[in-house]
């Protein structure tokens, strides 16, 4: 099973994203606008991925603690993405406890994250989801293999990144991940291994979340 990078589009933000928060964290309004561009829409797809249409408001709650304890961060652009989805994952939890409601993705508590999936057919298929659609797939995954999709995929985070988040093992995270992507694959009626590739493309399709 091979491993997959992180997506490009997120390292080419990382460093744009590490040099805001560093001015954020000196009182620069202007600088956490641009963090909150940057990172907002992966969090937000994120959040649908495991509370559905209340990400708004999860995602709301979750960057007033984001904005409040600003000042406590220590790390770069990649860090600071990791230590928000923690935060959302958080607040997205007690959200859920409120709600009496388990996640959609319900499942065991397994490790998550860094996959490998589809390329070619599969390519195609991920290429033709709405974004909509497909975290619905997503959500439909046992929670451990939906949370390491969405972590990777969506919010752009590496494996141990991810792991850390899940307060897991990267390797356990690898499996989960692995797993729910030939999931997916069935889902959509594609048969074959996974292969490297599918990070990307599924980043076009998810990583876009409005």
């Amino acid at each position: 099973m091979g491993q997959v990078g992180q997506p490009r589009r997120v390292q080419e933000y990382d460093g744009e994203l590490g040099a805001a928060v560093a001015r954020a964290q000196d009182g620069d309004e202007t600088a956490f606008a641009i963090a909150y561009r940057i990172v907002q829409p992966g969090l937000l797809g994120f959040l649908r991925g495991i509370v559905g249409d209340d990400a708004e408001d999860v995602a709301s709650d979750a960057w007033l603690e984001i904005a409040r304890d600003l000042g406590r961060f220590r790390g770069d652009g990649a860090g600071f993405r990791g230590w928000t989805a923690t935060i959302a994952r958080h607040r997205a939890l007690d959200h859920l406890r409120r709600r009496r409601v388990r996640p959609q993705a319900g499942g065991t508590d397994q490790d998550v994250l860094d996959l490998a999936g589809p390329h070619n057919t599969h390519e195609q298929a991920l290429e033709s989801l709405s974004t909509e659609w497909a975290l619905e797939l997503i959500r439909g995954l046992p929670r451990d293999q939906a949370e390491a999709v969405l972590l990777r995929v969506v919010v752009g985070l590496d494996g141990p990144a991810a792991a850390r988040v899940l307060g897991k093992r990267p390797g356990a995270v690898r499996t989960a991940a692995h797993r729910g992507l030939k999931r997916l694959a069935r889902q959509l009626g594609i048969g074959g291994e996974a292969e490297e590739g599918v990070t990307d493309v599924a980043s076009r399709t998810l990583g876009e979340s409005k």
